[in-house]
This record gives C-alpha cells, structure tokens and sequence, in this order.
C-alpha cells in the first residue's frame, strides 16, 4: 500500500467502542421509532367512515331524503364526542354557502365527525378553500368533495346586480363579487332565468376547479380516490338536487 492510501480517511478502521455505541444507540431509536408510527396508525374513530366515492354520495343522498321526510335518525353527540376526541375521518367534504338557511349536518342528517364542510358567502372555491379540500383529501383520507350551493342565493344576486350597474358593492363584498363573476357573466349570456343559471353554473364552474386543482386534487380524481360533485338545496323542500356528477 502507498503512503498515500495509508494516510487517507477512507482507510478502514475498526470501529471504537464509542463508535459502537452510538450505533447501537442509533439502532435502537429506530425500533422505538418505528414501534411509535405503528402504534399511532390506529382505527380510525368511525370506520363507518371508510368508503369508496360512490358509496359516500349514496350515503349523502340518503341522509338528505330522511332529512327533507322528516325522519332524521337520532344522533349520539356525547359518544361521539368522546370517540373523534382523538382525531376525524369524514366521509365527504361540502363547500357550502355561508347563508344561515343551509347547514349541511341537518340537509344530510349526518353526525360529528361525518362532514369536512367549507363554508363562505356564494359556495365558491378560493385558495384557502382550495387548501381545505386539499388537507381533507390528502390527511384525512375524504372520498367525496360536494359543492352545495342554494337557490335565491344573495351573493350571486349581488353579483349580478353589479355587474349590470357597474357599480363596485361597498366593503370586502368586491371580493365576493369578483369570485362569482365569471359564472354570473356566462349565465347572463345564456338568457333566461338569469339568477338561476348564475346558482348552477357557479357551482358546475367551482366542481370543475376542484377536481382540476394541482397537484393533490386532480390526482386524487385520477386514481379514482376522489368524486368531485354539485349541487343546489332548495329551500322550500330541503331536497338537494344534483347538477354536476363528474
């Protein structure tokens, strides 16, 4: 052997005891580590909860025809309460309006736990929105992503009402405003009953934007994780009439 390689770092050497240790240290903290991930990767708090797309909208339809016939099931709050103290697993996600005639929980006679819902004025899907799904979808396992808007919506209504004034809503409304206009713009296009097709089309526009959003939503749609629907609640029947199924 040259000088040179004799006097290089890469030469082995036999590891000294405090070396030894160390790996041996080492070693052992990634068995506990291990041990601690499997045992965080426990039942999920309602594995009811644990569906395929289709099996989640069919579950939402279903609660949503006991809710408009008057036969809600009776829900245990206290229990559940005690079971989801640990964490959640919702079977779908809603992007509501914020409109206080629309709470998803009753429409669907669901139960704590059941929902991930996104509530904001004119049902549509902003960045932290979009941010929301995305958390419900990539951490919390959701299957199912429905848009719920509602008719005589006011937001919409505003928005349309500016648009043809061309007068700018006083406050942050603006930013209402500018979220739903495009929608508002396309209906008022088509003719007809504006503020209905304006309802509609605001949500067919925000299924299309979620089920397109990059990189965590569309790939979840891609690989059949994930339904992205619509639809509009009536507020005279409480029935929730589908308009985009994907």
């Amino acid at each position: 052997m040259c000088d040179t390689c004799r006097e290089s770092d890469w030469t082995w050497k036999t590891p000294s005891r405090r070396t030894a240790m160390l790996f041996a240290a080492s070693a052992l903290g990634v068995a506990f580590t291990g041990r601690a991930l499997a045992k965080e990767a426990k039942a999920p708090p309602k594995p009811q909860n644990v569906v395929a797309p289709d099996a989640a909208l069919k579950r939402l339809i279903e609660g949503n025809a006991r809710y408009v016939s008057g036969v809600s099931r009776r829900h245990d709050f206290k229990h559940e309460r005690e079971a989801l103290a640990g964490g959640q697993n919702p079977f779908a996600a809603v992007l509501s309006c914020a409109d206080s005639r629309i709470a998803p929980e009753y429409a669907f006679d669901t139960g704590r736990g059941d929902l991930f819902v996104c509530r904001v004025a004119g049902n549509f899907a902003g960045t932290e929105t979009v941010a929301s799904m995305e958390y419900a979808v990539a951490v919390l396992s959701t299957p199912l992503i429905l848009v719920l808007g509602h008719d005589s919506c006011g937001a919409v209504d505003a928005t349309l009402k500016a648009l043809k004034d061309g007068k700018s809503p006083p406050g942050h409304i603006p930013s209402l405003v500018d979220a739903i206009a495009p929608s508002a713009k396309v209906a008022m296009q088509q003719g007809g009953e504006v503020l209905d097709s304006a309802i509609r089309q605001n949500v067919v526009d925000n299924v299309a934007k979620l089920k397109s959003a990059a990189p965590i939503l569309n790939a979840a749609v891609e690989q059949g994780k994930l339904k992205v629907v619509g639809g509009i609640y009536r507020l005279a029947t409480g029935t929730v009439e589908l308009v985009a199924q994907g």
